[in-house]
């Protein structure tokens, strides 16, 4: 299994497009040969993590395949070249799926287990893949994804503003942005961190973060959740004009040229 996710930005005269290009691509995707898992994803900042953070010059593919040439093959494709062609940025990076809990569309896209909570099991408790790589040191990737009750949806984005606030002062971040496949209901987050160790010291010590894990069963925010843990594989082109593998470790919070935007 390899995982791709993609980031495009577009210039504003091209925000229409890209709009449209979220509901266009969507049966090219149901009938692309190797891909087993899709979404099309709006995105927004890491600032609050609400709907007021939608951004609509991004715009992002999370994508499942059976093998990595399948992946290489969908670079031929109509939905690549489109994108293209009204793009004047594209990140992909490269994942494979170490840990994974919960559902995504009633769905268990990167294996593990399907059923119960997501957001609040430690990782000691989680699927791993049959291949190492996250303690060698490397950075790793966590994908979060919940479509929220309706009656706590304002509960949930009054509750979330601090978590956002904690994760961008977070160390070890590398890149954090909103993601889902509407702002409003269907939310979700990617973060790409230097090693599994900030992830987890994030996600573990952080207060904000833990009392939020801790309020999520009995508030009952979300009707169907999701957590992935990835080791990540590679990645090309730039987001923001930075490569976020790129950023050296000297880079501090004050000056990281993602998180600080």
């Amino acid at each position: 299994m390899l995982v791709t996710v993609d980031f495009w930005h577009v210039p504003r005269r091209r925000a229409g497009h890209a709009a449209a290009r979220m509901a266009l691509d969507r049966p090219t995707l149901r009938r692309t040969s190797g891909l087993t898992f899709g979404k099309l994803l709006g995105t927004g900042s890491s600032h609050r993590f609400t709907p007021l953070d939608a951004d609509p010059l991004r715009w992002a593919l999370l994508a499942v395949w059976d093998t990595p040439s399948a992946a290489r093959g969908f670079e031929r494709s109509r939905t690549i070249r489109s994108w293209a062609g009204i793009a004047d940025e594209r990140w992909r990076v490269e994942l494979r799926p170490v840990a994974s809990r919960g559902r995504w569309s009633g769905r268990a896209p990167f294996g593990g287990r399907p059923g119960g909570p997501a957001s609040h099991r430690r990782p000691d408790g989680e699927h791993r893949g049959k291949h190492g790589g996250e303690h060698g040191g490397g950075p790793v990737a966590a994908v979060t994804r919940a479509r929220l009750a309706p009656r706590q949806a304002v509960a949930f984005w009054r509750a979330v503003p601090p978590v956002a606030a904690e994760l961008r002062g977070a160390g070890g971040l590398l890149f954090a942005a909103g993601i889902g496949e509407a702002p409003i209901g269907l939310q979700g987050t990617f973060s790409l961190w230097r090693d599994v160790t900030a992830l987890r010291a994030f996600a573990y010590q952080g207060p904000a973060h833990a009392a939020a894990v801790r309020r999520t069963p009995p508030a009952g925010w979300y009707a169907e959740e999701l957590f992935a843990r990835f080791v990540v594989l590679g990645s090309r082109g730039t987001i923001g004009g930075v490569n976020p593998l790129d950023i050296p470790p000297s880079a501090g919070k004050a000056d990281h040229p993602l998180t600080t935007r």
